[in-house]
Parts: C-alpha cells; sequence; structure tokens
C-alpha cells in the first residue's frame, strides 16, 4: 500500500533529515567563518571602549581596543574587518575623513600593523560619519547632495585609506560614477591593486536605525534622493551592473535579510563576488526577540546568516561574526 505523498515510487525526503549526521551531509549551504566580515567603529577621543545602546555587544572603539578586535579576528579565522571612524569634529565637508591623522585612518593603519595580511583591513568610504548635515555627500547652494562635487572627495578619501593600508574600499554612498571615479583615482596615485567594494544595492531602509547611534549621526531628513527605493528589485540589478562595468571586485546588497530577492538577482548574475551587509536593525531584532525569550538567540543568528548565504552571498558583514565563528570552530 503507498501513500500519497511517495506516489508508489519510495520517495520519501525525510530519509535524509533523519539524524543530524544526514543532515550535515546533505546541506546544500554552509557557513565558515572565512565568509564572516565584522564592522567596527571606533571613535576618536575614547579612553575606553564605549557600549552602543541600540546595539547590544557591540562597541564604540579606541585606537588601543581596536587593536585586540584585530586579533580577536585573526585568530577567530574570519574573513575581515569593516572599518568605521566616529570623528571628534564635523564640518560641512567632511574634511576628517581624507586627513592622514583622521580617526578612521588612524584606525586603519592599526588594524593594518596589528594584523598585516592575516586579515583583510577595510575601510567605509563614505562623508557620513564626517559632516556635520550627516549626508553622504557634499550639499550644494539648495541644500541638495551634489553628486559630482561628492565624487571629487571621494576620490581624495580613496588614496588616503589605501595609503593608510585598507586593501578593501567600501564604496557606500550610492553616487553615480563613484566606483568609476574611485578606479581612476587609485590607479592614477599608484593603488592599482587596492579593491573595490560597492555597495551597489543599497536601500534607503528603516533598518539603519540603531547605526546613526553608532556613529553619532548628525543626519536630519533622509537618504531617499540617492539609496534606492525598497519598491524596486530590477534597480537593485541595474545598479550592480553598472558598477561592475565600472571596474568594482565585489559588489553588496544592503541591508541583507529584506532584500533577499534583490541580492538573488545579483548573484545569478554577477561575475564578481556578491556580498551582503546584516545592518544594526537586523541585528539589533534578533536580540531584542531573544532578549524577551521570544525567540532561541543562536539558532535565529545562524539561521539568519545561511539564508542570507543560500540567497547567493559569498560573504557576510554581521556584527556576529566572531561569535558565530567561535560556534562554527
Amino acid at each position: 500500500m503507498t501513500s500519497s505523498f511517495d506516489s508508489g515510487l519510495g520517495i520519501r525526503p525525510r530519509r535524509m533529515r533523519r539524524t543530524p549526521a544526514l543532515r550535515r551531509l546533505a546541506a546544500e549551504t554552509r557557513v565558515h567563518p572565512a565568509e564572516l566580515i565584522l564592522p567596527v567603529f571606533v571613535r576618536e577621543g575614547l579612553d575606553a571602549p564605549r557600549p552602543i545602546e541600540a546595539m547590544p555587544g557591540v562597541m564604540q572603539h579606541t585606537l588601543e581596543s581596536v587593536r585586540q578586535v584585530a586579533r580577536d579576528a585573526v585568530a577567530a579565522g574570519i574573513g575581515g574587518i569593516m572599518l568605521f571612524g566616529v570623528p571628534a569634529t564635523r564640518d560641512a565637508i567632511g574634511s576628517q575623513a581624507d586627513h592622514p591623522e583622521g580617526i578612521l585612518n588612524l584606525a586603519i593603519a592599526a588594524v593594518h600593523e596589528e594584523a598585516g595580511d592575516q586579515l583583510v583591513v577595510q575601510a567605509d568610504l563614505c562623508l557620513d560619519e564626517f559632516t556635520d548635515h550627516g549626508h553622504c555627500g557634499v550639499l550644494d547652494a539648495a541644500g541638495e547632495v551634489d553628486n559630482d562635487a561628492t565624487l571629487t572627495r571621494y576620490e581624495a578619501i580613496a588614496i588616503t585609506q589605501a595609503r593608510a593600508g585598507a586593501a578593501v574600499l567600501g564604496v557606500s554612498g550610492m553616487m553615480d560614477g563613484q566606483v568609476a571615479a574611485v578606479r581612476t583615482a587609485l590607479d592614477e596615485a599608484g593603488h592599482a591593486d587596492t579593491a573595490i567594494l560597492a555597495y551597489s544595492a543599497k536601500y534607503a531602509s528603516a533598518f539603519y536605525g540603531p547605526f546613526r547611534e553608532a556613529v553619532d549621526s548628525q543626519l536630519s531628513g533622509n537618504r531617499r534622493g540617492y539609496q534606492q527605493d525598497p519598491a524596486n528589485r530590477r534597480e537593485g540589478v541595474r545598479e550592480a551592473a553598472l558598477d561592475i562595468n565600472e571596474g568594482a571586485d565585489i559588489v553588496m546588497v544592503k541591508p541583507a535579510s529584506t532584500y533577499l530577492d534583490v541580492l538573488s538577482d545579483v548573484a545569478e548574475m554577477s561575475p564578481v563576488p556578491v556580498w551582503a551587509y546584516q545592518v544594526s536593525g537586523e541585528a539589533a531584532m534578533i536580540e531584542a526577540a531573544a532578549a524577551n525569550g521570544w525567540i532561541d538567540r543562536r539558532a535565529a543568528i545562524e539561521e539568519s546568516i545561511v539564508s542570507i548565504r543560500r540567497a547567493g552571498a559569498d560573504a557576510v558583514l554581521t556584527y556576529f561574526a566572531l561569535e558565530l565563528a567561535g560556534w562554527l570552530r
């Protein structure tokens, strides 16, 4: 006698789910520590790491404490660190972003010195942390972000970050032509080996909220004039294709969990690696639900990352990178 679910052919998919060993053997997607990248904040003027209230377990670091983070990252075997700087002073053009003694550039040098080639040192290339208006570019007389004037600033920042020791520059401002401008500037300055991570499909998301505290954002208003509309799927693929054509070595989808369709689309078409960023709000939701006893924290973290990998991400930026690497190892 046959049952309706096997059509008389003995087709029983549950056979391969029966034991942990069978499930492990049949797994289609795996996560390795080398596929994880840790975002790290370094703040000027601190004498000790400072907790970020909206991001449990995440700190703003000093130039000394970030060295320990780098050592921990090497020991954990994760792929890299993405550094963000929080300056003590800001101005309209974000002049601290390309100052050789600016906090982010000092942090790049410190981590590079500490980790060498054992860790991929990456830097956020944007202006939002450094401007007194909080936008990702310089403003024109009407108060709008001036795309082409911003590219000039990105070129200067790229050269400074490369000189400081960054191996990968995360070009995250969503300006048209940003990858081509940065690539040309790097090549002409003798940094042809510095890679570009293009934040290609970066959406104007509500899930960036906790990040604003992490970088002490000065933003009023929003970034919908240059970040992507959450309603648009095809546009994410178009942006990625443009960045690849301009010379991006890696393309990014951000946020990750609420844009898995875009991530899958980009991964399907991309000849270069595709990364995804599990942003602050995604992590904060897991932490909040776990703190209330509503979900299993470890299981939720593991499921969230494997889901991002399953959708097509070759690597994932996540605030859980060190912890998850420990579980994996």
